[in-house]
């Protein structure tokens, strides 16, 4: 089963100083039929204008990554974790028994796009952690390259969470392959670009709910950057 989530099917919510698209159900957009998929709960596209940010705000037992597009995500939280987030780092906060933090878009000129991705737990009541690692654009490049696992290898960020995730740059002729467990749950999500998955043609902002395969076959991007979520069913 492969169904397209186009972009304009999103929840959205413009703040003014939040510009937000929903891929599933977030604070205000409230959809039955996109509540998530598999352990995947929420992936939010924001963009921050220029001196404006998340005050601080509470999270707990949800595994959070942020992958950032363009612009940097400043962070801070109640664990003394004081962190830039430029494009290229992929950044987990396991929230557990509770955790404060905020995130700012300090610039004075510069937009702060990127995703912020919610995972269930595999157990809730663990104890908060921060972690974050550079994943090298020529890694992606043509390729999946591992940026999250629950038992990670090279330079993924662990999850406590039975997911894997990926990410691509992929153009022109760059093609990819991806086995997957017809038994587990996959999604993915353009981040930018366009890209062929299966043979779908996919647009910027697109989502793709997939159950029930085999592989997944990334081919014909043009400028795509793409994240691959292998998921609990």
């Amino acid at each position: 089963m492969l169904k397209i989530r186009h972009a304009n099917q999103r929840g959205h919510a413009n703040h003014g100083w939040l510009d937000s698209w929903h891929s599933f159900s977030f604070a205000d957009y409230h959809d039955p039929a996109h509540m998530g998929w598999g352990n995947l709960r929420v992936i939010n596209e924001d963009r921050i204008a220029p001196g404006t940010g998340f005050g601080t705000h509470g999270h707990r037992d949800m595994e959070i990554i942020s992958y950032v597009l363009e612009g940097e995500l400043a962070h801070r939280d109640s664990m003394g974790h004081v962190q830039g987030i430029p494009p290229g780092d992929v950044q987990r906060m396991s929230a557990g028994t509770g955790v404060q933090h905020s995130e700012f878009n300090h610039a004075p000129d510069q937009v702060t796009h990127f995703l912020q991705i919610w995972l269930l737990p595999e157990r809730t009541g663990i104890r908060p952690s921060y972690e974050q690692k550079t994943i090298a654009a020529t890694d992606k490049r043509g390729r999946l390259s591992l940026i999250a696992a629950r038992e990670p290898d090279g330079g993924a960020v662990r999850i406590h969470a039975d997911a894997s995730v990926y990410a691509g740059l992929f153009d022109g002729a760059e093609s990819a392959t991806l086995a997957l467990d017809p038994a587990r749950k996959a999604y993915v999500q353009l981040a930018r670009g366009t890209l062929r998955v299966n043979g779908l043609a996919l647009q910027a902002g697109d989502g793709l709910l997939v159950a029930d395969e085999h592989e997944l076959r990334l081919a014909d991007g043009a400028d795509a950057e793409v994240l691959v979520f292998d998921l609990a069913a």
